[in-house]
């Protein structure tokens, strides 16, 4: 990441290797240590202990993840307002389930927001309706369904860092998913759940482990991964401490966009360098961002800047993350969702 007092720059723990070994697993989270030392120019040794001391610590860790599209999935983005005595709880019992993931305590700690995972449209109900905490402390929930993805999964934040150039992320990046929108949806049995619960753990977690979760050989293993990959049903993704590389802010925004300037607002939002996660969703905020910037300072900037040049902007509403429950993957004690995440 350039130190040109941009977030990251200075004084947020990772070094310039650091954060060049961070952008070089974000391109491809089980490339081999030797190929990422080749293009970092130091020794495979140096690139293995990095990495090691920095998993180990929880700033650093690789993720195997499954995109919901490619699996015929639909998300929902869902804010449950709640007493704030009650947040904290009703938040943890959300995250407890295995169809959530970044769960955030937002604002004055009254409001949770959270994905949800169903299995398609005919499934939403149930979950949206049923499954949600049903306490006389949450007041109030609101559902948007995502409808399109402008940038995040594999298109991580570290990608935008500039911490490789153009030329080494070329040479270390893998071939783009080979993705029919037309294609029917992956459909994993329950080799391959097991195999994405053991990625969601550890996304380098060695071939031997994985074969010994699933029941297959190493080989099968190499090959299944290859395929899921292929699909676009398996991504890669880098959990960090956001403080190694200088953010102190993440802001939560909903934009209402004219439907006209909606696609051309999303894409530029995307190119943003403080944004994550950006997404166009149903309901009278259509457009949703995770914003991280060095402090609120710089928020307000980047508010009063960037977002106000977007295109078809009618309203904007933001909210502060004060604490991150759970992030993309499951629950882990140490884990860098205990220090704060991105999306």
């Amino acid at each position: 990441m350039k130190t040109d007092g941009k977030p990251g720059a200075g004084g947020g723990g990772f070094d310039a290797l650091d954060r060049r070994l961070a952008h070089a697993l974000q391109l491809d989270g089980r490339a081999p240590f030797s190929r990422i030392a080749e293009v970092l120019g130091v020794s495979d040794q140096t690139v293995a202990r990095r990495y090691g001391r920095h998993r180990s610590s929880g700033a650093l860790r690789v993720l195997g993840l499954s995109d919901a599209r490619a699996l015929g999935e639909v998300e929902w983005m869902v804010r449950v307002q709640c007493a704030p005595e009650a947040a904290v709880t009703v938040a943890e019992a959300l995250a407890r389930r295995p169809d959530t993931s970044w769960i955030c305590l937002m604002s004055g700690g009254t409001e949770i927001t959270a994905v949800c995972r169903a299995a398609n449209s005919d499934h939403s109900d149930a979950l949206l309706l049923e499954k949600l905490p049903r306490t006389p402390s949450v007041v109030g929930v609101t559902a948007h369904c995502l409808l399109h993805e402008f940038c995040g999964g594999p298109q991580g934040l570290i990608s935008k860092s500039g911490a490789l150039t153009d030329e080494e992320a070329a040479w270390l990046g893998p071939p783009p998913p080979d993705v029919d929108p037309a294609a029917d949806p992956v459909v994993l049995d329950d080799a391959d759940r097991r195999l994405f619960a053991a990625l969601a753990r550890d996304g380098r977690a060695p071939l031997a482990e994985l074969a010994a979760v699933t029941g297959w050989s190493p080989t099968t293993v190499r090959r299944r991964l290859a395929e899921l990959r292929a699909t676009g049903a398996l991504y890669y993704d880098v959990d960090y401490d956001l403080r190694k590389f200088g953010y102190g802010a993440m802001v939560a925004l909903w934009l209402s966009v004219a439907p006209a300037e909606l696609a051309a607002a999303g894409a530029e939002l995307a190119e943003h360098p403080e944004v994550a996660f950006a997404g166009a969703t149903t309901g009278p905020n259509n457009l949703f961002a995770s914003v991280l910037c060095r402090d609120v300072r710089a928020v307000y900037t980047y508010l009063t800047t960037r977002v106000a040049a977007l295109p078809g902007v009618r309203t904007m509403e933001s909210a502060p993350r004060i604490r991150q429950i759970k992030g993309p993957g499951p629950l882990v004690a140490g884990s860098p969702a205990a220090r704060g995440r991105r999306r």
